[in-house]
This record gives structure tokens, sequence and C-alpha cells, in this order.
């Protein structure tokens, strides 16, 4: 306890030496005492000790009374001190560093996302484990595996998603997030550049129908009030472990109407499902990435350029930024090396007099491109967006169309719709050339570039997923 007091910051190690390995002396101390009361027993059996039926302690000799304090009072502290101490283990094994930096290498992917998430003030353990005793004893259940996984290297790389065994959403998500009160829509403006020369710009602003309510506060619609056990209980069945292929979807209103629908893409054996294969549906399902989020590079260059961190007039800085990041690197740092050279290299071959004017831009996108890296990309652990769908959406992964793809149909008839204003409302668009176009009531989206074929008839994972 000394030591962490006097330690001039807090380090992960430091609480694994003072809260869990020096404890461990203590015990084997006290087991040597009963070792030693063991051995004693022994050796009196075998008459080679003197035997006393009862110790001899006499008050009225000083050296009797001052061992006898001694011990009281080294016991009365004993106590005290394993349990604040057994608590401080309890409440470090609880602390975002003991889960985020302990082992850095294997966790350091989810950590670094988790520091720069929207749930970057929420604790590791309000959301891996919850309120209650059950749910803490099985996790470092769990946890005990995984030493041993760290220990013998023998943990996969990337850690695969989702948790199979995550605890229920409304134990712990609903416990700040409550579907009834989520407001009716939300505004989300969205700014997309072209993988081309000019880096073309075009945006798009629409409403999310969020959605949420209750019979206290007031009925309403959207997402939430439709998949969120508000007027519909949904249960599905996915056909592989990462949950991108849903083939089968049961909603049961609050009146008991029970209706199923099965993709017509996916052939079924018989009509029985098996329980164990049945989930509920829950936030998870959707937000299934809402703090250790890997942006892609698309949307993450995106980003920078809409700002000014990238600037927008280098020429197919788009392209050879995406091109740099989704290079395959060995190491953090070879990449980061890597990405500079090849930015560097590819202005001073193609456009030398950008390079000659514009240096200073030049060098701020690397900068910029090399931070998005660092956060997003971990090849010693093999992780990086692709291995980890983000089902909010459905540009770059299945998402909402893993059900609304048109092809889920139930017995009478009905079908999950494939329909853009079904969760949202596009209210204004800007093409590459600059012509806008708006409504309140909402407008048909015009995809910046000619696909061939009505937009209702391609899925956005066609071109957006690779």
């Amino acid at each position: 306890m000394l030591l962490e007091a006097l330690s001039p910051s807090q380090k992960p190690y430091m609480g694994v030496i003072v809260f869990v390995i020096l404890p461990v002396f203590l015990i084997l101390g006290l087991i040597l005492i009963a070792f030693g009361m063991l051995r004693r027993s022994r050796r009196l059996r075998a008459g080679k000790d003197i035997v006393f039926k009862f110790p001899q302690i006499d008050f009225n000799d000083k050296k009797n009374r001052t061992a006898f304090s001694v011990f009281f009072v080294g016991t009365i502290l004993l106590l005290f001190f394993s349990a604040f101490g057994s608590y401080k283990a309890y409440e470090y094994t609880d602390s975002d560093e003991f889960c985020g930096e302990l082992c850095h290498k294997i966790m350091d992917p989810e950590f670094t996302a988790y520091q720069v998430s929207p749930h970057a003030k929420v604790d590791c353990v309000e959301c891996h484990i919850g309120p209650g005793a059950g749910w803490f004893v099985r996790y470092k259940l769990s946890g005990a595996y995984q030493v041993y996984a760290t220990l013998f290297n023998k943990y996969p790389r990337p850690i695969p998603t989702p948790i199979s065994n995550l605890r229920p959403a409304k134990e712990t998500c609903e416990q700040c997030h409550w579907p009834q009160f989520f407001y009716s829509r939300k505004e989300v403006n969205n700014t997309y550049y072209l993988s081309d020369e000019t880096n073309s710009r075009f945006s798009l602003n629409m409403l999310l129908k969020i959605g949420g309510g209750s019979e206290e506060t007031g009925i309403t619609s959207g997402i939430h009030y439709w998949h969120m056990d508000i007027v519909n209980k949904i249960t599905y069945i996915a056909s592989d472990s990462s949950r991108q292929t849903i083939p089968w979807v049961r909603t049961e209103s609050k009146d008991g109407n029970v209706t199923v629908y099965k993709s017509r893409n996916f052939h079924f054996k018989n009509d029985t499902v098996p329980n164990s294969f049945v989930r509920t549906m829950d936030c998870i399902d959707c937000h299934n990435r809402p703090t250790h989020i890997y942006h892609n590079p698309y949307d993450a260059v995106n980003k920078m350029m809409s700002i000014g961190n990238i600037d927008t007039a280098l020429s197919n800085i788009k392209s050879v930024s995406v091109d740099a990041l989704e290079n395959s690197y060995t190491t953090k740092n070879a990449g980061l090396d890597s990405i500079k050279i090849i930015i560097k290299y590819y202005y001073k071959t193609k456009y030398p007099d950008i390079f000659a004017g514009n240096s200073k831009a030049i060098e701020k996108s690397i900068s910029i491109i090399q931070n998005i890296y660092d956060k997003n990309y971990f090849p010693e652990m093999k992780v990086n967006w692709k291995g980890y769908p983000d089902n909010i959406g459905h540009m770059y992964f299945p998402g909402c169309f893993r059900c609304h793809d048109g092809n889920h149909y139930s017995t009478n008839g009905k079908v999950i719709r494939k329909d853009c204003n079904t969760c949202h409302l596009i209210i204004s668009e800007r093409d590459i050339k600059g012509k806008a176009e708006s409504s309140l009531n909402g407008i048909q989206f015009e995809h910046p570039i000619d696909l061939g074929s009505p937009i209702d008839e391609v899925t956005c994972t066609d071109c957006h997923q690779e």
C-alpha cells in the first residue's frame, strides 16, 4: 500500500504487484503456520517434543503480557489490512487500467479504440459486467482462462466478436439508455469525397427515425419503437458466428400475434427451429460496436477532409490516403513509416509541382493519416475494421439489410421491406457538380456515380465492403 501511495502515477503493473502478487506471500506465510502445526503434531506423536496440554501464559510476567499484546494487536491489524487489501484488489481488477493496459499487446486495439469512443468516460466493467455479484463471479472465472491463454500464448488473433456470453443489454446499456424515452428524430449530416483527381465532394442530410415511446410518454414510431421490445418482441437466428446472415426472424406483438419471416435466399431443412439457436434482439444486435470502434478508412478520411485537417486541394488525396491505409504491414511502426514514404513518393513522382509548393499541406495530411492508422490498425493482433462488422447503417457491412433486404417473407405474404425511408428520411442532397435538392418531405437518393441499375436493385456492400 505504501508502494502505491508513493508512486507518482498510476501504473497497471504496480496494482498487480501490490494487490495480487505481494498478498500471495502473506497467504504462503499463513500456510506455513498450518504446516508448522502439522509438523509439531507429528513430532509430539513421535515423542520428540515435550508435551504441554495448554499454553503457559502468566500475565504477571512482563514478557507474556508483551507477547500477548503484540499478538492481539497484530491479529486485529492483519484482519483490517486483509479486508482493506481484498477490497482494493477487487477494486483494482475492476479498473480500466487492469482491463486495458495489463495485457498491453492483446488489449491494445480494444483499449485504444475505447479511449476515443463515445463511452470513454464509462468504466469497462459497467458494460462488460454490470451490477450484481453473479456476473462478477462469472466474468472473473472467465478471466482465469484468459490469464492462462495469455501466459501460454493461446489467445486468438484477432479476438473474435461478438462475445457469446455478453450480459443482456437490458441489464447494462439500458441502465443509462432507455428506449421508451428516446426522441423521435435526429438530423445527420454526411460529407463524402470521391476517389478521383479533384476529390469530388457531395453531401447528404437526413433525419434518422430513432423513435421510442410508451403508453405513459406517448406512443411514437421509429427504429427503437419497432425493434426494442416496446410493441414487438423480436427473435432471430443467425447462420454465422458474426451474426451477419439472418435467415429467420420472428416477431411477437403485445397482443400475442406471431409472424415468422424466412429468407428466400436460404434453404431450410425443416420448419422446426431449435431454441438454442434463437436469440432475442437487443441493443447490441445493431449497436454492436458502441465503444470499440475501428473506423474504416473511407469514412475516417472523409471526416478529416470535411473539417480541413486533410487539404482537399491535394490532387487524389482521398485515393492515395485510403490506399496507404489499406496496405498490409507487418507492424504498427512499419505501417506508420510506410504511409509517410508512400504519400511523399506519390506526390514527388506524380505531382512534383504540388510536392514542391504544398509541402506543409502534404506533411499535415500525412500526420493525420498516420493518426488514423495508429488508432484503427493493429497488425500484430491482425485487427482492422474489416474484421469487426459495424451493424449501424448498411454501407460497408450488411447492417440493416441483414433483415430489411426485401427477401424475408412470412407464410401469409408479409415482407420485411427494403425501403430507404423506413429508418431515415433524406431531406437534402448536393451532388458532385454542386446541384442541390431538398425537401422536408424527403427526396429520392441519387448516387453520385451512375450504377447502371436502379438504386433499389443493388446493395451498398456490393461495392463498398472491400
